[in-house]
């Protein structure tokens, strides 16, 4: 069961950024410098979206969900597949995604998203107390 809960979306930070790419006031060298960790990373655990690149606009951009808690312990700070995703929101009571979006093509990379995830804020209906005299 997913339960998207403290979404934060990074719109509006996307697009002021990507204005100032257009108009010329902020280089693409500055803005498309994804590290090697996050060019693998989208590569082997990412997902592919049908959104071009606002920048190169050469190859679709793919999403990559980076995942971060005190339960994961040592998973803490990987990425993960959107299957894997749902099964760590079973196991643990809460962790933190956070969607990037990449290219792999030009290293434009910028945060999409964040909400947190978990059985933490799931409540379960509880039963009735019978009474004797039921």
């Amino acid at each position: 069961m997913r339960t998207q809960r403290q979404v934060v979306d990074y719109a509006l930070q996307r697009r002021s950024l990507l204005a100032e790419v257009y108009s010329g006031r902020v280089g693409t060298h500055e803005v498309c410098d994804a590290n090697p960790y996050l060019l693998r990373a989208a590569k082997f655990h990412g997902q592919s979206t049908e959104v071009a690149c606002p920048v190169c606009r050469k190859e679709h951009l793919t999403h990559v969900n980076w995942v971060y808690g005190d339960e994961l312990k040592h998973a803490s700070g990987s990425a993960r597949a959107p299957e894997e995703l749902a099964r760590m929101a079973a196991m643990f009571e809460e962790f933190t995604v956070y969607t990037v979006e990449v290219c792999r093509t030009c290293s434009w990379n910028h945060l999409v998203q964040s909400y947190v995830l978990g059985t933490g804020g799931v409540r379960t209906p509880k039963t009735r107390r019978r009474t004797a005299a039921e």
